[in-house]
């Protein structure tokens, strides 16, 4: 009994090197297509389609890269806190140049 919880605490995830040029590769294309949707005239539209695109790489990033998505429910509370607390910054931000 000891010795299987010993071996499920030493258990790490293995993300294969194939999964890690994936997604690579995918943040190079999303960064290619944000550099071009930039230089085409979207009006309102071109902020809600870069900050989707960001969106979507820093997701990959959080997840893959950084791991959240193998690691302990906690850690995935503290980034939904944070992330919380980045939306309240905009939207006072936003509230605030709309007022002016």
């Amino acid at each position: 009994m000891n010795e299987d919880k010993q071996n499920k605490e030493n258990h790490e995830h293995i993300t294969p090197y194939s999964t890690y040029v994936l997604v690579w590769l995918a943040l190079i294309a999303l960064t290619s297509i944000t550099v071009t949707v930039s230089g085409i005239d979207f009006g309102m539209v071109a902020l809600a389609i870069a900050m989707l695109i960001a969106a979507v790489k820093s997701s990959l990033v959080i997840n893959i890269f950084m791991h959240i998505k193998f690691d302990e429910p906690i850690f995935k509370v503290f980034l939904m806190v944070s992330l919380f607390t980045l939306v309240i910054i905009f939207v006072l931000t936003f509230f605030d140049l709309v007022n002016r």
